[in-house]
């Protein structure tokens, strides 16, 4: 490897000026990007020098492997001008870059506290799917099937019981999982929303119409008028209630003793909400909620099917940058409304499937037009899956990576968004946003629900495949031309080091276990090669075999050997605790020390790593698998001693 080059094509992929920090690890080069979007993640796929990216906790990580990394960051460090950094420092950094853009926070805040609901939203919305197939005319003939068949009134009746409990009762649910994501007591959190949607209470979609006629009922508190208005089908009051139930806990908790902490923290943590909730939290986020709703139905109503056509071309971008996260709440209060006025409905859910209809449209043209066996192995469980609902797979794992059949199902999405918006197609229920989507939409309009997604999923196969069908000839033309220049160049000979059969020894006392069960995909996918790892219950780490060292990290986290018969080894102590900087790690070698089998390499402290909140499973990998025919775990889910024979080299 010529690691000067390396660099400098790794700094030309991610941008110079793209570059905020960067460490390294045993394996991978960790950078902190400004915009990881700005990328040209094609350069470092197609790098033979590289293997692999991923990105993870705010870091860019570039797999380049052991006796190569520290020298290619050296090199990175010198070309890009910037100060050197540990891992801990990179992880300070790119927690402070997250800190900086509050539109993210903000969805991520959101997603935090719906992904947990939505099991019950979708459970809720799919039951009203069924109750609305039962109960709506014009669906399947002129009368309902409740009418055409009255035996089925009361299962339909009891359907639409259940289906409205999570939406009745939706303040009690975000109640709990918002107090939970701000860190107070999620118990707490349910209490005030079952507060707030007390039957007592002026149902909340009867408050504008209370107040308007004058029939609101209030509180009189030391000559203060406190209105009973409830909450129900709110969203934004509830989660600011949350947030302060829970900064009002901890007060409590930090500045009462543990005598009184108990009994009155949880007293003084509702009573002081459940006022403001009532006085000025509750009135104030309602009107902020209202104004939202209101101002999105009126962008709506107002663009009509030109406003379809705008977000259903941006859809799937939205996606991409996780923002649509914060959707849900916007569709719970549309169709809760609708749900007890009658009025309106959801229109982000028939956008929602034009736009899956057409990445899934785009995925099965790749899958029939590509002739990698990779991308075509994924395109098509990933266009059954859009189909469905579920776009991720083929967002990240096809089209995005080919550009092209992205853009094109973006444009196929807002023709078909477009045509639900020319004929007000709305939803009425939450459910799966794509071919079987029709029963969540109102009675009268599956036909041009339909219609819209078959445009989008037409659209997007059909012009994906012309137009790659262009793309492809030119990239055959580019291989051949490839071909040709290799077969040219004669003198290249590639020399395979030579290596032979050998067996490596258990280098730590503990349980031995599958490498797919780390929680690291660089060791999990067998990125660097093929190994085992251990579960330690001692710590100390010894050679597995006869050896040079070639690596000896003065983090003393991982270690990196040849053996006298050409395997070359990567013995990694745990996750991520380079992070350290050798805090509780010991040396006993040094690099181009021969060293036997069993003798110690070093030391760790299991503690220690526990205490920073890190994983101390130890992994040995062969980084030279590709010498080899076969290596074979010897003993796997069961307890190893040092010394004993552990993985088998076969060359």
């Amino acid at each position: 490897m010529n690691h000067k080059q390396v660099a400098e094509r790794i700094i030309s992929a991610v941008g110079r000026e793209n570059v905020l920090a960067a460490a390294h690890c045993a394996t991978r080069l960790r950078l902190v990007l400004k915009n990881s979007g700005a990328i040209n993640q094609e350069a470092l796929d197609n790098d033979p020098d590289l293997k692999g990216t991923f990105e993870a906790a705010g870091q860019y990580q570039i797999i380049v492997g052991p006796g190569d990394v520290n020298t290619v960051y050296d090199e990175f460090v010198k070309l890009t001008g910037i100060s050197e950094a540990s891992t801990a420092d990179l992880k300070e950094i790119a927690a402070n870059q997250k800190k900086q853009n509050p539109l993210m926070a903000l969805v991520k805040l959101l997603s935090d506290i719906f992904v947990p609901l939505i099991p019950a939203l979708v459970a809720g919305g799919l039951l009203m799917a069924l109750n609305n197939a039962l109960t709506a005319e014009h669906l399947f003939a002129a009368k309902s099937v409740v009418e055409m068949f009255p035996a089925w009134k009361g299962f339909a009746d009891i359907v639409n019981t259940m289906s409205a409990a999570p939406f009745t009762f939706m303040p009690i649910l975000i109640g709990y999982s918002a107090t939970k994501r701000f860190g107070g007591n999620p118990y707490l959190g349910a209490v005030l929303g079952m507060i707030m949607v007390m039957p007592t209470l002026v149902n909340g979609y009867a408050v504008a119409a209370a107040i308007s006629d004058h029939s609101m009922t209030y509180w009189n508190v030391f000559g203060l008028k406190v209105a009973q208005a409830g909450y129900q089908g709110q969203v934004l009051p509830v989660i600011g209630v949350a947030f302060i139930l829970a900064k009002l806990e901890k007060f409590f908790h930090k500045h009462l003793n543990d005598a009184v902490d108990f009994t009155f923290t949880p007293l003084l943590s509702v009573i002081v909400t459940g006022f403001l909730t009532f006085t000025i939290v509750g009135p104030v986020l309602r009107l902020v909620s209202n104004g939202l709703t209101d101002g999105l139905v009126g962008l709506y109503n107002t663009l009509g099917a030109f406003g379809m056509l705008i977000f259903g071309g941006f859809y799937s971008a939205i996606v991409v940058t996780g923002l649509h996260q914060s959707f849900p709440a916007i569709e719970t209060m549309l169709i809760t409304n609708y749900q007890h006025t009658g009025i309106g409905g959801d229109f982000i859910f028939p956008v929602a499937a034009c736009a899956n209809m057409a990445q899934a449209g785009a995925t099965f043209a790749i899958f029939f037009l590509t002739k990698n066996i990779k991308t075509k192995a994924l395109a098509a469980p990933a266009g059954v899956s859009a189909i469905l609902g579920i776009t991720e797979p083929a967002l990240f794992g096809v089209n995005l990576k080919l550009k092209y059949p992205f853009f094109i199902a973006l444009g196929s999405a807002a023709i078909g968004s477009f045509f639900m918006g020319i004929f007000h197609v709305l939803a009425v229920s939450l459910g799966s946003a794509g071919l079987i989507g029709f029963i969540s939409i109102k009675a009268g309009f599956n036909l041009q629900f339909m219609i819209a997604i078959l445009i989008s999923f037409a659209l997007a196969f059909v012009i994906t495949t012309v137009y790659g069908r262009r793309i492809e000839k030119k990239n055959e033309i580019e291989e051949k031309n490839a071909a040709n220049a290799v077969n040219a160049i004669q003198d290249e000979k590639v020399v395979i080091a030579t290596v032979e059969n050998e067996q490596l020894l258990t280098p730590v006392n503990g349980i031995a276990v599958s490498l797919s069960t780390v929680n690291d995909p660089v060791f999990s996918q067998e990125i660097m090669g093929k190994g085992i790892a251990i579960k330690p219950n001692t710590e100390q780490l010894y050679a597995p075999a006869n050896s040079e060292v070639l690596i000896a990290y003065e983090t003393g986290h991982a270690y990196g050997l040849k053996t006298t018969n050409g395997a070359e080894v990567l013995l990694h102590i745990g996750i991520d605790t380079v992070s350290m900087n050798g805090k509780g790690f010991t040396q006993n070698v040094k690099v181009g020390q021969k060293v036997k089998a069993g003798d110690l390499l070093g030391t760790f402290d299991k503690a220690a790593i526990k205490a920073a909140g890190l994983d101390d499973t130890v992994m040995m990998i062969v980084t030279n698998t590709a010498g080899y025919q076969e290596i074979l775990p010897l003993s796997e889910e069961t307890a190893v001693k040092v010394g004993e024979k552990l993985l088998s080299l076969s060359k």
